[in-house]
């Protein structure tokens, strides 16, 4: 038994799956596979039972995984301590971000790190919140970059920046001429908006309610490009934000108007496990992070 069976064995449980799990781990199904198996050996204890679809955990199971993700979590952490005693900054930094956040921004980010850390790494995967939320629990992700970030018990969100939300429209739209729009104005208008179950939707749909508008929703995505597809083509008007469509602007495909009276805004954090030790890599990663979103915000 050693260290990376029991990270293989977490990853299979937290991820649901065999194969999910040896990708978070860069080894073969079949490599997973005869981890877990080889590690119920040693235990003379069946840990999965693979009878049922999705597989469960056995009741030996379900201790061992309690007990082995605080082992791996304690061996990881006594890396990190090891590695801040280091004066040269090294490491992988394994980063989740939404879709939404800005590419431009995280491109920037990764070329100064890379530049400034030439012997550190990051590998950024862009994601459904939902499994950034799952990454940064499972240990899957060191940090995860998201919208109306949510703190927990074991997840601890770090501020970046709070972005301003504006209505968008398509050039023929009779609202494309104005530099400013009340939010009654949109009572009743063909609105293209955010899946229910994302946190922007919800917060949406709040700050609409409060003002007791309503609005007519023609479609909804898990997206913002798809969002402004459907807004350039006059499906509908939308609200965003105003980061995410500059390029559109740039282009003329898209037009804004400022919403009034009280603006709403969209608030960006890094979220993490309450227990991740910071290494000297994720520290300056985040340092940058901040330095980035503050030119973007300025």
């Amino acid at each position: 038994m050693n260290i990376e069976t029991l990270r293989i064995f977490c990853s299979v449980v937290s991820q649901k799956s065999f194969s999910r799990g040896a990708a978070v781990n860069k080894v073969s199904q079949s490599a997973a596979t005869q981890a877990v198996r080889r590690l119920e050996r040693e235990l003379g204890a069946e840990l999965i039972d693979r009878t049922r679809r999705p597989f469960v955990l056995t009741p030996a199971g379900e201790i061992c995984y309690e007990a082995f993700r605080e082992l791996v979590d304690l061996y990881d952490n006594v890396i990190a301590r090891l590695q801040s005693l280091q004066v040269e900054v090294s490491g992988i930094v394994r980063v989740g971000a939404i879709y939404s956040v800005g590419l431009h921004d995280m491109r920037e980010c990764m070329r100064r790190f890379l530049r400034q850390y030439p012997r550190a790494q990051v590998r950024l995967e862009f994601l459904h919140p939902t499994r950034i939320y799952e990454g940064v629990l499972s240990g899957e992700l060191d940090l995860g970059i998201v919208s109306y970030p949510q703190s927990s018990p074991e997840i601890d969100v770090i501020h970046l920046r709070e972005e301003r939300m504006v209505l968008v429209c398509a050039p023929e739209h009779r609202f494309a001429s104005r530099e400013e729009v009340d939010v009654s104005e949109l009572a009743g208008e063909p609105f293209v908006t955010f899946d229910r179950g994302l946190s922007i939707r919800r917060h949406l749909d709040r700050y609409l309610r409060e003002r007791h508008v309503s609005v007519q929703v023609v479609m909804a995505f898990d997206n913002i490009e798809t969002i402004k597809q459907a807004v350039e083509v006059g499906i509908g008007v939308s609200i965003l934000p105003e980061p995410t469509i500059r390029r559109e602007l740039a282009a003329g495909t898209l037009k804004v108007a400022a919403i009034k009276p009280d603006e709403p805004t969209r608030p960006i954090g890094v979220i993490h496990h309450h227990r991740k030790v910071f290494t000297p890599a994720i520290t300056k990663f985040i340092e940058l992070l901040k330095e980035v979103s503050a030119s973007a915000a300025a």
